[in-house]
């Protein structure tokens, strides 16, 4: 019971820990990436039960044309705009990171850690009475050894 509360505060802790990277994380996307309205140079079709697809995009930023591979919605025709994200070198880049995504991330390290506490605990108690009863078992085997010719009157073999 105790190990089990004192996952709770291991699990707070670690969830805080990961939830103060992640908002870094967001942070950091956040000023290093930004949206550009792109074209499509090709049509992309439109496939059964597939939303998304990669297809060849073309765009224009600090007067330079660039080209490059993005994710785009599925069943477009060449030249309709699509958003994309670039990052400072007009490199195409995921959307940055939300802050809900920064929740979920540290609710699930802190989910794990409190399962993980007790388990690892329970598993550590185990594997030691495993060793103490070898142990024991050893001994009892070793004075049985000395005893049993004694107490049945059989010669050791």
């Amino acid at each position: 019971m105790a190990v089990a509360i004192g996952g709770v505060p291991a699990a707070v802790a670690v969830g805080l820990a990961v939830h103060h990277d992640q908002a870094r994380v967001v942070r950091e996307e956040s000023t290093d990436r930004h949206p550009v309205t792109a074209q499509l140079v090709a049509d992309v079709p439109a496939a059964v039960g597939i939303t998304t697809t990669r297809a060849a995009v073309a765009w224009n930023s600090d007067g330079a044309d660039h080209l490059a591979s993005a994710v785009v919605p599925s069943g477009q025709r060449a030249g309709t705009p699509v958003q994309i994200w670039v990052d400072d070198r007009s490199r195409v880049v995921p959307q940055p990171a939300g802050t809900g995504e920064a929740i979920a991330v540290a609710a699930t390290a802190a989910l794990l850690t409190v399962t993980a506490v007790p388990l690892l605990s329970m598993l550590t108690w185990k594997g030691t009475l495993h060793l103490l009863n070898r142990r024991r078992y050893a001994g009892w085997d070793a004075e049985w050894q000395q005893i049993e010719p004694q107490w049945t009157r059989r010669q050791p073999s």
